[in-house]
């Protein structure tokens, strides 16, 4: 009975298959602003006001030209927009492990409080601050070839010179590897013939990319209020209506150029030790081989004996485990010394070329 009141009931219509997602091309004029696979090269770096006093502060308080930090932005139809970043404590030459264990704890913690607040979490790159524009070191390398791995448009290193700083004229500049030079860095191949196929210098480590720097109208609008000459220097409550006049420009400059001329030398005196540590390198891999080649010439002379004799001859033996031969120098540390050392020398240039005009002005006032 059951069986018949189910075949007299209509069949069950099938369920419909779903229908295939469909997909919608994003519009040519969005495409530049929804750069999904970061296909769009960077042109330019824009820095916020507010990442550039941060930056300058933390510059000023910190420790010699130790500052550093993230920079958190977006990228946008080529343009990097850095709107913020926040700085990160000096790892000191005591308990390394440690103290990069708590850096990075300390960076998780500061991503995972801005994300919280719907603020900027999107790392960009990083900053260092430099004193005398010499920013050419190893751990600035290997942090930005980290950085040009895993971020988009592989971001970007934010140099900021305190010195420069110091006397009123604010320095930023935004550098990255250049492809050339992350090829051989991929490799760890740093030698001599390496850097003349990757066509490497000390001027080809980093491209620069232009900056520019961003500012509301509030903040324009006090800086102008600030750089403005005050007629009435005091108000009537005895205060000070604005900053004091200064006499920075009546200094000549001698303290800056007898600074840079020490780190030159400085420099050059480190380039001349790793230029004779890579040096005696050099002799001691050419010794292991002319005793290699040595000891293989030997060997097939005796064999040369053993076969006229009518004897077998001995046999071959690896010479690599024999003989112990290191591989050529890298010569990467060179190259950043040499950079450091052309670093110093333009920043005394414009030193004493800025101060003779000022010597040659007093003479001429006298």
């Amino acid at each position: 009975m059951a069986a018949a009141l189910a075949a007299s009931l209509p069949a069950p219509a099938s369920a419909p298959a779903p229908a295939a997602p469909t997909y919608e091309a994003i519009p040519p004029s969005m495409s530049t602003a929804i750069d999904i696979e970061a296909e769009i090269p960077l042109t330019c770096v824009q820095l916020d006001a507010l990442v550039v006093t941060k930056i300058v502060q933390h510059g000023h308080e910190a420790p010699s030209a130790s500052a550093h930090g993230l920079l958190l932005g977006l990228d946008l139809d080529g343009v990097l927009e850095v709107s913020n970043s926040f700085p990160l404590p000096s790892q000191t030459s005591e308990e390394d492990d440690k103290s990069s264990k708590s850096i990075v704890r300390y960076q998780a913690s500061m991503l995972r409080s801005l994300k919280e607040v719907q603020g900027d979490d999107n790392v960009v790159g990083f900053y260092q601050a430099t004193t005398l524009g010499a920013f050419f070191n190893q751990t600035l390398v290997d942090t930005q070839a980290i950085h040009q791995e895993r971020l988009r448009h592989g971001g970007v290193v934010i140099v900021h010179d305190v010195s420069q700083t110091a006397r009123g004229n604010a320095s930023f500049r935004a550098f990255r590897l250049t492809s050339s030079f992350m090829d051989a860095y991929k490799k760890g191949n740093f030698s001599a013939s390496s850097l003349m196929t990757h066509r490497l210098m000390f001027s080809s480590i980093l491209e620069e990319i232009p900056l520019k720097i961003r500012t509301n109208a509030l903040a324009s609008t006090f800086l102008q209020r600030v750089a403005a000459p005050s007629l009435s220097p005091c108000t009537s409550d005895g205060g000070t209506a604005g900053f004091g006049g200064s006499f920075s420009v009546l200094d000549l400059g001698q303290s800056g150029v007898s600074r840079s001329l020490e780190l030159v030398s400085e420099a050059i005196d480190n380039y001349r030790t790793e230029d004779g540590n890579v040096a005696y390198l050099t002799r001691q891999i050419a010794r292991e081989k002319l005793r290699a080649e040595t000891y293989v010439a030997k060997r097939k002379e005796e064999n040369a004996q053993r076969v006229a004799q009518g004897l077998s001859p001995l046999p071959e033996e690896d010479v690599s485990r024999m003989f112990k031969i290191p591989g050529e120098p890298s010569r990467l540390e060179s190259m950043l010394l040499l950079g450091q050392v052309d670093a110093y020398a333009k920043s005394m240039e414009s030193l004493a070329g800025l101060g003779l005009v000022k010597m040659f002005g007093a003479r001429a006032c006298n």
